[in-house]
Parts: C-alpha cells; structure tokens; sequence
C-alpha cells in the first residue's frame, strides 16, 4: 500500500489555481471584536483557545493588542485529534513568537487532566502581575478568545464541570460561529472565585494566504460553503499522502492510496451508497442515470477527518 511507486504519484504541492478565500468577517464578529477590546479594563488574563492541529497557523493578529497588556495562556485545544510527534519543536517555535504559557487540551474528554492546571496556572499569572486599578478586587475575571470552532465553549463547560459540578453554560456546536452572544460572564470556579467572559469566535478581517486559509477551513474554523466542500476534500487528500497518513484507504476499503480526489470520491460514495439520479439526453430521449453523488462523499470524507477517523495529524 506504501510502496515507492505511490508514493511518487503523489503531488508535491497543491494547486490553488486562481482560488481566493472569501473574507469571513460577520458583523457579530465586528461587533464582538470592538465589546472585547472596551471590556479589557476588567480582565485579568486572557485565554486563548486554538486548535491543536494548526498551532501556528490562523491565530487571529488582531488579538496581539489585547495580549500585549494582560497575563496570557494559549490553550491548545482538540489534543486528541492532533499528531504531536513533533511538540517541542512547535512550543519552541511558539516560544520565540514570546508565547511561554501553553496547555494542550481535549475538553471534550471527561476531566481532562489538563483542564485541571488551567486554574492553577492562571491564578499564578494573575498574582505576578499587576493588576491595575482591580487590584482590590477579590473575584478574577478571564476572557476566553479564539477563532471560531475551536473549542471555547467547550473548555468552559469543562472548566464547570471540574470545579462547580455544574452542567453546560455554553453552548457548543461542530460548526462555526455558534457563540454570537458578545461577553456572556460565566463563573467557573468557586476557589478562588473566577468568572470568564466567554466571546464569540474572531477572524482576522484578512486570511494571510490560501494555504492558512485552507488549513482553518479543513479545521471546521470557515464555514465549508464558503471555501467549497470538494476543494477542502482535495486539500484533504493532499495532506493526507503527502504525511503518508493513509488510514482513509482502510476507511473507505480502497486497496492502496490515490491523489486523485475524483475517484477517491466516487469510491467513497459507492461505499455508502450515495448516489444521485442526473438526467442525460441521448439519441433515443431523456433518460435519468444513477451517479455518485460526490458532494456527500466529499462531505463524509471531511467529517471523517474532523472526527479524527482518519488518524491523529498535524497541519503546521
């Protein structure tokens, strides 16, 4: 299934053609960005939440301000779907973009261990630095930012689950731009008394290039219409035999590995049965032919992935 003749078929590089990424920047995105910048002036420290599989990539710049004058946590989330082989050069890279405090994380799994050191950690970036005009004040206030679907809400609902016993505050949703409310204050922890100011998800008003813009829409960060589903399906497979991950050939029983997303997808939609019916004119009339129905091939094939049935990776 790896044999050198494969491997050698496989592209080099993905051709973005003439693509260019919509601007994905909402008006509650617009609104939310300027409430969280006036609200600074009560937060104490800022966590930030992304995901673990683009740790690099897609970070919203517009958020350096902010991070600038308060205590900062990087929380890098979906831990369980991302390869980290390769994790201390990643912190070392994060380290010299002056980024010290970073967790790993899986908020979706039932207490987490390192869910557990969120508290501690950021009540000992609070005590060290200054506080400012709060100094007086007994309860802590965190923001929690981020792109969109990255497991914000998620890390709140788990941070009350640990610490309250108490169920959702937040609600959570595998697409993006779930959260619209702007600075909903949610207490997390009795000991000592935190509150979080839980946002709705921010985009950088410009993508920095196609290959960022593809890594956070094949993360589930831009909506999929958006990009297109069958180029996030390419991109996909692209990825996947250029890091030799080939758990999709097991997946969708396809003898050995291909980079030809057109018969990827038809075996895909063979495999599940869906097909569409297409009319074709011909001699004798019209007639209605069944065909793969590619789009929803595509759209498992992605789901799959984002599930983590594809196998754990990393995307920077």
């Amino acid at each position: 299934m790896n044999s050198p003749a494969a491997r050698a078929a496989f592209r080099r590089s993905f051709d973005f053609g003439n693509r260019e990424l919509t601007k994905w920047f909402p008006g509650h995105m617009a609104k939310g960005l300027k409430k969280m910048q006036a609200s600074l002036k009560n937060v104490d420290c800022i966590i930030e939440v992304h995901d673990a599989r683009i740790p690099l990539s897609g970070r919203n710049p517009v958020f350096e301000e902010a991070l600038g004058v308060r205590p900062h946590l990087l929380v890098l989330n979906k831990l369980d779907l991302a390869d980290l082989t390769n994790k201390q050069k990643i912190l070392s890279q994060l380290e010299q973009q002056g980024i010290q405090n970073i967790l790993f994380t899986d908020c979706l799994r039932e207490r987490d261990v390192n869910v557990k050191k969120i508290v501690p950690a950021v009540t000992e970036l609070i005590q060290k630095s200054d506080r400012f005009h709060r100094a007086e004040n007994l309860e802590y206030c965190l923001m929690v930012i981020g792109v969109p679907n990255v497991g914000k809400s998620s890390l709140i609902n788990a941070m009350r689950r640990m610490y309250l016993r108490k169920g959702k505050a937040s609600r959570v949703g595998g697409e993006p731009g779930v959260t619209r409310a702007v600075l909903t204050k949610i207490q997390v922890c009795e000991r000592p008394l935190i509150y979080l100011l839980d946002t709705p998800g921010v985009f950088s008003p410009r993508i920095g290039s196609l290959e960022v813009g593809m890594k956070l829409a094949l993360c589930g960060t831009i909506l999929d219409h958006l990009v297109g589903e069958e180029v996030i399906a390419d991109y996909l497979l692209f990825t996947l035999n250029k890091q030799q991950k080939f758990d999709y050939v097991e997946q969708y029983q396809l003898g050995e590995p291909c980079d030809d997303l057109p018969t990827v997808l038809k075996q895909i939609a063979i495999k599940l049965g869906k097909t569409q019916k297409v009319k074709a004119i011909t001699g004798v009339g019209n007639v209605n032919i069944l065909m793969p129905n590619y789009s929803a091939a595509a759209y498992d094939f992605i789901r799959k992935f984002r599930k983590g049935e594809l196998g754990k990776i990393m995307l920077d």
